[in-house]
């Protein structure tokens, strides 16, 4: 029985023209791109044979395979031309076949920041990265009223993510009735501090793992399908808080302070108090390394993927050092050293 490999090659063959294979034996290979942490599957494809059959493509090309049961390539399709319009770096579509969730797509390269960040490159690297981020948020905004909002039903669900995943799942831990209500109390507190921020375009994972390093419009973006309207801080504490790579507290709110006064130039936001920023981006960032120990315990436990533990300590290092500094999330706090112990 053939496997979507071989109806993805062969839809290759047919759109491509010329024979496709996993070894050498192909006019062109196709081989494993990245790993994802989503049912999505990607492979490049290289060869001879590429050349001149779409403009400005380069050498190889990039193929999506996402299953239409588990995953819907449209929203990819859409926001990818969202951001291209924009003039940001984007894979762009070639091709598509809606029916078996196929794509093809230019090709971004093989470096990403997460191996490319060091003392050396950081400041630079960041820096195109930011004006990216501004871009994003004064250009894609505005054209972005369609997509979904980052509601409190989907703040507090991601939350959940944490307690159902990581506490109970993956740690064993259940909580007391004052436990459940205290957690509950942190999240509701965390998602009203994200919906009192100003609403732009968020891409919702703008980290060192989907942020490729390209020889021109730095940086290449990727992962952007699961874009909303959401929280002005969510996609800067994405970058400088990442789950994959941890930097000074100093520096991290040097970099955030800046940008906030970027996007207050740019109109994105109106001037706020330093305080104010970096409590909205703080909270933001619990909330997301929150959503993202759940999510690395789902990882494990239902998909077999276990190497995102890996990154557990350094997520909820950062939970633990921002809850130490806010009163209100005390709560959490004093759960995460029951945890510890």
């Amino acid at each position: 029985m053939p496997t979507r490999l071989d109806d993805l090659i062969q839809w290759l063959e047919t759109l491509l023209g010329a024979s496709v294979s996993n070894s050498a034996s192909g006019e062109l290979q196709i081989a494993p791109a990245s790993n994802d942490a989503s049912f999505r599957r990607y492979f490049r494809v290289t060869g001879e044979a590429l050349a001149g059959r779409f403009a400005d493509a380069g050498a190889s090309l990039i193929v999506m395979d996402a299953p239409p049961e588990k995953e819907d390539v449209q929203p990819f399709i859409a926001v990818s031309s969202l951001l291209s319009t924009a003039g940001l770096h984007v894979p762009r579509v070639l091709a598509q076949n809606l029916e078996r969730g196929f794509l093809l797509l230019t090709d971004l390269g093989c470096q990403s920041y997460l191996d490319a960040l060091n003392e050396q490159t950081v400041e630079g690297l960041y820096a195109d990265a930011l004006d990216a981020l501004l871009r994003m948020q004064r250009d894609v905004t505005p054209q972005a009223t369609n997509l979904p909002l980052y509601d409190d039903a989907l703040l507090l669900n991601e939350m959940g993510l944490f307690r159902d995943w990581y506490c109970r799942k993956y740690r064993g831990f259940n909580l007391d009735t004052t436990q459940e209500k205290a957690l509950a109390k942190v999240f509701a507190r965390l998602s009203a501090a994200a919906r009192a921020q100003p609403r732009v375009f968020v891409h919702r994972d703008y980290h060192s793992r989907n942020l490729m390093v390209t020889q021109r419009d730095n940086p290449g973006i990727l992962d952007f399908q699961d874009a909303l309207l959401g929280p002005v801080s969510y996609d800067l504490v994405s970058l400088l808080r990442d789950c994959y790579i941890a930097w000074p507290r100093a520096r991290v709110e040097q970099w955030a302070l800046g940008y906030l006064q970027r996007a207050a130039d740019a109109g994105i936001m109106d001037p706020e108090s330093n305080a104010t920023y970096l409590r909205w981006f703080d909270w933001m960032g619990v909330q997301r390394h929150l959503k993202a120990v759940g999510i690395f315990a789902r990882l494990h436990l239902r998909d077999d993927k276990p190497g995102y533990l890996n990154d557990i300590p350094r997520t909820l290092a950062y939970v633990r050092e921002v809850t130490g500094r806010y009163p209100e999330l005390k709560d959490l706090y004093h759960l995460l050293a029951d945890l510890a112990d």
